[in-house]
């Protein structure tokens, strides 16, 4: 598989797909689909941004910078199922494998850039789900949607309530507060169903840091089932970590009214505690 990381300076006024063409050896038509799928960057006058329309002209003194990974390009993560769309915000069931946001190397491959597509309209992101759990999650339409939701989230009156499988019997109510990466993090347990190798647990976060559910967790020894980073070996189905958002609940920013948004039952976490067996 092919992996470019490059950046050229534009010298002379051209098409920006002829000049990445000519510095990398690569077809245009590879270059376009990079482009399309996001991996290419402008840095004009400091400000960076994607840069998607191969026919873009290029000015003398552009940085433009390509990040071309032929795995990450043919990747075809399934498309996110739209629970509820308000024109300014909207509520969807992320699949696990999908990102919350793009990376240097691309966002075809993220929630918030196939809804742009799907709904032709802006897609702000207000908050994240990590990329191997599925859910909830709501994406904003209009930068005054955005804020509205990002003061909320920022102000913790955002109700975040998951499900997981975990590693370990959990006997009763547990509250985790153990800062991560120096920033106050509150976890909350509440046991579901269970045996001693393995429960099912409803988690609430209080805070939202980074992979904050399966850091707690695997803290206090009871790390998540198909936790490759944080917890043991894979053992759930098909090594899929057993981690969905199920439930959120927000002013809406259109009524302010308080709404919630749970995730079908079909779609929560049907690991069978009863026939796990130990590692």
């Amino acid at each position: 598989m092919t992996t470019i990381e490059q950046s050229i300076t534009c010298r002379s006024p051209g098409a920006a797909v002829d000049a990445l063409a000519l510095e990398t050896g690569l077809s245009r038509t590879r270059i376009k689909r990079a482009m399309t799928c996001g991996a290419v960057w402008i840095n004009r006058a400091g400000k960076a941004q994607r840069l998607r329309r191969a026919k873009a002209d290029l000015r003398v003194g552009d940085q433009v910078s390509l990040y071309y990974d032929e795995a990450i390009l043919a990747a075809e993560p399934a498309p996110p199922d739209l629970i509820m769309d308000r024109a300014a915000y909207s509520v969807w069931h992320k699949p696990a494998g999908l990102l919350s946001s793009g990376t240097r190397w691309g966002d075809h491959c993220s929630i918030n850039r196939l809804v742009e597509r799907q709904l032709d309209r802006p897609a702000f992101l207000v908050h994240r789900l990590d990329r191997f759990a599925w859910g909830v999650m709501v994406l904003a339409h209009t930068r005054a949607a955005a804020a509205h939701l990002s003061a909320q989230f920022q102000a913790r009156t955002v109700e975040k309530t998951y499900k997981a499988v975990i590693h370990g019997h959990l006997d009763g109510p547990r509250r985790i507060e153990a800062a991560l990466d120096g920033r106050e993090a509150i976890t909350l347990i509440e046991p579901i169903d269970g045996n001693d190798l393995a429960s099912l647990v409803e988690v609430r976060i209080l805070t939202g840091r980074k992979h904050q559910i399966r850091r707690h967790l695997a803290t206090v020894g009871l790390p998540i089932l198909g936790d490759r980073q944080y917890g043991e070996r894979p053992s759930g189905p098909d090594d899929q970590l057993m981690l969905a958002s199920v439930r959120l609940a927000f002013d809406c920013p259109v009524s302010e009214a308080r709404v919630t948004f749970d995730l079908p039952a079909a779609f929560h976490p049907r690991w069978s505690v009863q026939s796990t067996t130990a590692d």
